[in-house]
């Protein structure tokens, strides 16, 4: 059996889009050209008389591809028989069965690298890889484990005037919070479930091509991205209030499916797809120059919860302010016959008729510099205003002045309309309300494709234009484009609302912090951001793993994680004892591989549940911050 692996290997590695630059077998590519019925590898299958007569059954005449066997062989412990398979199937990272836990059925969740819900954590920017690396698979019950509560730790307040440590949460802060986006909304949903006015999210947009919008890395295929993103999206429904609103940022390449997705998730909700025109000069591509992005709307079905938007100036339709079809003046309409008082062509106040003797023949009267404009018509007959005055003077911003042959008429327009499906502005441009901005804030910044400022006002304010204390939620905080959107809504009209962003990159201190506070500083002065981070655990080891560079210092790390007992239950320490020689032959990057494997995935961050195990140790300060946001004191 052992000639018919090197076989299969031999006849796959035919196929460039399996071998890596390095050499490298891509097996997680093979397992998902099988499931989709791939042309070219089916192919090169039955080119070969022996994996043709293996993996294929012939039904009157036809060939039948049997991609369940296939899938079988090439995930099965034999095969791929290099040293890192042969070392790494000896240790025990198996089921009870002696099969490989990726292809058991006890398959419940599947995370990506990028995501480190299962690996490490991913916090530097050049950590990019042609196949995704370690999706390990979780029970149940392990599921569970992982999406406790998670203590939290470092809490610091900022203010116009610096930072101070904290061990009191407040409810009035703004948020920013590092950690993986997963594991930090599942301890979220403790105090903010059902909370939540807009969950505002821009997640990988996972490209076809080599672009990349975001500094981390989003290199997911279609499948494992979907995964990635069902488990967010059914935790950010959680926390919409009952005409809270989810809005979904997304380029073509993911747009179909995740619409597909969204309205799987969400079956009482309106879906709309709006298309926003961010790059107005175009991206080139093979046939056609791209110009536009998306942003996904989820609206509760049945309710009015987009609130009118602000019309430019060359879309309001003016229209006389005076009521030409009414009759002569009526003393029951009195409050709607009055002057609107005009100084340099600029509507200043609405006056007041006293005097019922008082009747003006003119439409517009000049006192001094002053111009008083009545409800009359060409041919001197009194008529009347649209609204009473009272009513005038709420819609301020409605009217304008109007130069005419006998003076000046009084227009009155609509200034916010329904918004459409296609948004075209050059405030979203991405170039220069995005990139250019953020250099301006932050000149060494690491993101190069930064959303334009205004399209995320925009589409924040128009859920939560009406609610000034509304609370919004940004699980890919990114460069922190979300939060400054906020504090600008706010500066527009008063409003006090909060803003919630999560992100486990490194950058989240150097970028969308920095952002931040630079941002108050400006425009909000009043407001506040607490910054804290979910407590680490073997994920201080994953950091350690990540920057080691030579094998004295694995060793060194290897030796401190099997004292700490913080290692995978699949793990027999004795065994690895015995394939002490194989592991001495890897390479330096298969050892860290291997050690980043044996890590208890479930223990990358500290439960809440055990933050008095003094095992864990948890500061007292942390401990006070925990448990004050979690309202136990």
């Amino acid at each position: 059996m052992a000639n018919f692996y090197e076989t299969v290997l031999t006849v796959l590695k035919a196929d460039d889009r399996f071998v890596s630059e390095d050499g490298t077998f891509l097996r997680n590519a093979v397992y998902e050209a099988a499931m989709k019925m791939d042309a070219g590898l089916i192919r090169l299958l039955l080119a070969n008389k022996e994996t043709r007569s293996r993996f294929f059954v012939e039904v009157d005449g036809v060939k039948v591809f049997d991609k369940i066997g296939f899938a079988w062989v090439i995930n099965n412990r034999q095969f791929l028989p290099d040293s890192y398979t042969r070392f790494k199937n000896k240790i025990g990272l198996a089921d009870e069965n002696g099969d490989l836990i990726s292809t058991s059925g006890k398959v419940e969740l599947v995370f990506p690298y990028k995501d480190c819900v299962l690996e490490g954590g991913q916090t530097k920017d050049d950590q990019k890889r042609q196949e995704i690396f370690y999706n390990e698979t979780l029970a149940p019950d392990e599921v569970d484990r992982l999406l406790y509560p998670k203590v939290f730790s470092g809490a610091k307040r900022y203010t116009k005037d610096g930072f101070e440590d904290i061990t009191q949460f407040s409810e009035s802060d703004n948020l920013i919070v590092k950690g993986n986006n997963l594991l930090v909304i599942s301890s979220l949903l403790k105090r903010y479930e059902g909370k939540v006015k807009c969950v505002y999210i821009d997640p990988p947009y996972n490209p076809t091509s080599n672009a990349n919008t975001f500094a981390y890395n989003n290199s997911f295929n279609r499948s494992t991205w979907l995964t990635f993103m069902k488990t967010r999206l059914q935790m950010a429904k959680r926390f919409l209030t009952a005409k809270g609103v989810l809005i979904v940022a997304i380029d073509k390449n993911e747009q179909p499916r995740l619409q597909i997705l969204i309205e799987e998730i969400f079956p009482e909700y309106e879906v709309d797809c709006i298309t926003v025109i961010h790059n107005p000069r175009g991206t080139i591509g093979n046939n056609f120059s791209y110009t536009h992005e998306y942003a996904i709307f989820v609206t509760p079905k049945g309710k009015k919860v987009i609130c009118s938007r602000k019309l430019s100036e060359s879309e309001i339709e003016w229209s006389p302010l005076r009521n030409w079809g009414g009759e002569s003046l009526r003393t029951d309409a009195k409050n709607c016959f009055y002057p609107v008082i005009v100084k340099d062509e600029k509507i200043i106040e609405f006056g007041d008729v006293s005097d019922d003797s008082f009747h003006p023949i003119s439409q517009t009267e000049q006192r001094g510099d002053e111009y008083y404009v009545y409800p009359i018509d060409t041919k001197g007959v009194e008529r009347k205003w649209r609204y009473a005055r009272q009513t005038v003077e709420s819609i301020f911003d409605m009217l304008r002045v109007k130069k005419t042959k006998i003076g000046y008429d009084i227009e009155l327009g609509k200034n916010f309309g329904t918004y459409k499906t296609v948004w075209i502005d050059s405030k979203f441009d991405a170039s220069v309300n995005g990139t250019q901005l953020l250099k301006n804030l932050i000149p060494n910044t690491v993101f190069s494709y930064p959303k334009s400022l205004y399209t995320v006002v925009e589409c924040v304010g128009s859920v939560v234009k009406e609610d000034k204390d509304a609370l919004i939620l940004d699980f890919f905080g990114g460069s922190g484009t979300t939060g400054h959107a906020v504090m600008e809504i706010n500066k527009q009209d008063g409003g006090h609302r909060r803003f919630i962003l999560v992100e486990q990159m490194d950058y989240v201190e150097s970028d969308t912090l920095v952002r931040n506070l630079k941002v108050l500083n400006e425009i909000a002065p009043e407001s506040t951001i607490t910054f804290f981070q979910l407590a680490k655990l073997n994920q201080k080891f994953v950091e350690e793993i990540e920057a080691a560079t030579d094998d004295d210092t694995l060793s060194d790390i290897y030796g401190r994680m099997l004292k700490s007992g913080f290692i995978s239950c699949k793990v027999d320490p004795a065994k690895i004892d015995e394939a002490a020689d194989d592991y001495a032959a890897l390479s330096l990057t298969d050892k860290k591989r291997f050690l980043m494997e044996i890590l208890d995935k479930n223990l990358l961050y500290v439960n809440y549940c055990d933050i008095d195990d003094e095992e864990f140790g948890v500061s007292d300060s942390d401990k006070a911050f925990t448990r004050s946001f979690y309202r136990e004191r």
